[in-house]
């Protein structure tokens, strides 16, 4: 299955894709570790990308959607792949159809996570880091995971927060990205989801982001 993943920041998106990859031995492709890794080793792409961001400017999708390409091209993606954090915008989404099409890599099944703008930042300033364990989840803001006080729920060490977790105004300019429906990420998710209707030729799955974890992914399993 070739999966492309949206959601907000805060609706669990990288978690279910973790989930997904162990379920199914299926790649998380996640757009920044394609930039990361083609500039670490300093292909001919990466290093013309490094040029955009070492001045703080947007990498252009003319280098962006061939790197993201030749990635999903790899051995390891044979079987299938799961794309998250690109497309961001509707332009984008349209490029990316077209050079998939173009390329022969068809594309499967969309996944939308729905939630709600406030509940999804509360989710987000509520992550608390364990200081033995990052991977124990404590969450103020989600009943499940609730820490007892300021102390890990799951080993009972110290907590600790993540500065950008704490950034509402950077955490809102990334809302605000992902929840424009016109010109944004939702915009692109909705390109697709037209696509689906007209063509037919892929899935669009909804998923209620608001239950805890195991509840998204027994719905998302079921849907696939």
């Amino acid at each position: 299955m070739n999966i492309l993943f949206f959601g907000p920041n805060g609706s669990g998106k990288g978690t279910q894709g973790a989930i997904l990859k162990d379920k199914y031995n299926t790649p998380h492709i996640e757009s920044g570790a394609i930039f990361r890794d083609n500039i670490s080793k300093g292909t001919e792409l990466g290093t013309k990308a490094k040029e955009y961001i070492d001045k703080g400017d947007l990498v252009p999708d003319e280098i962006t959607i061939p790197m993201i390409l030749d990635r999903l091209k790899q051995d390891d993606c044979k079987k299938g792949w799961l794309l998250d954090g690109f497309p961001r915008n509707k332009n984008q989404a349209i490029k990316l159809d077209e050079s998939l099409k173009k390329a022969d890599m068809g594309l499967d099944i969309v996944v939308e996570i729905l939630l709600d703008r406030e509940i999804a930042k509360n989710r987000i300033m509520g992550r608390r880091l364990c200081v033995n364990d990052n991977n124990h989840p404590n969450n103020i803001f989600i009943d499940a995971i609730k820490p007892d006080g300021d102390k890990c729920r799951v080993c009972g060490a110290e907590l600790k927060t993540r500065a950008d977790d704490q950034d509402e105004d950077a955490i809102n300019k990334r809302h605000d990205i992902y929840y424009d429906d016109n010109t944004g990420t939702l915009a692109s998710a909705y390109y697709f989801k037209d696509l689906a209707e007209k063509e037919g030729k892929v899935k669009y799955i909804t998923l209620d982001g608001a239950p805890g974890v195991k509840d998204v992914t027994d719905d998302l399993i079921s849907k696939l």
